[in-house]
């Protein structure tokens, strides 16, 4: 009978290889969360969200008076002989916004990439004041 020696680096070295391997395999089948830019004016919110390599025929959206729900997908090509770092699969995202908006007079522009959609706000928060009374410390 041979004796063999125990090597823990070789085991290691193993088990990062299928570990990478893993997040390799799993990579091309995920989507990350699209980076977003809200601004806000007097009038209107601008809601801009980054897509590339989306298609606009597979971006969805849904507007609320006060939340903004994007749903696409990013398909994948399998091409083979293909290693790729790119983000592949659905994704959704639910942003809140700052105010309530007119949901019915939404516009959306979708141009390299970028997904913009102009939100104009309600007229009860164009023209929403607010009061306040300082009071006096009584002497």
């Amino acid at each position: 009978m041979a004796i063999l020696r125990y090597n823990p680096l070789a085991e290691m070295t193993t088990v990062q290889r299928q570990i990478e391997k893993m997040f390799e395999d799993l990579q091309g089948q995920t989507f990350k969360t699209p980076a977003a830019e809200l601004t806000e004016t007097e009038d209107t919110l601008y809601l801009r969200l980054e897509l590339p390599g989306v298609s606009a025929k597979d971006v969805d959206i849904e507007v609320t008076e006060n939340a903004v729900k994007v749903i696409a997908e990013r398909k994948f090509e399998n091409q083979e002989g293909t290693r790729s770092e790119f983000y592949y699969g659905k994704f959704q995202r639910v942003i809140p916004l700052k105010a309530r908006i007119q949901n019915t007079n939404v516009t959306a522009d979708y141009k390299d990439g970028i997904l913009t959609l102009t939100l104009p706000k309600s007229e009860q928060e164009k023209n929403k004041v607010v009061k306040v009374n300082l009071e006096q410390p009584t002497a």
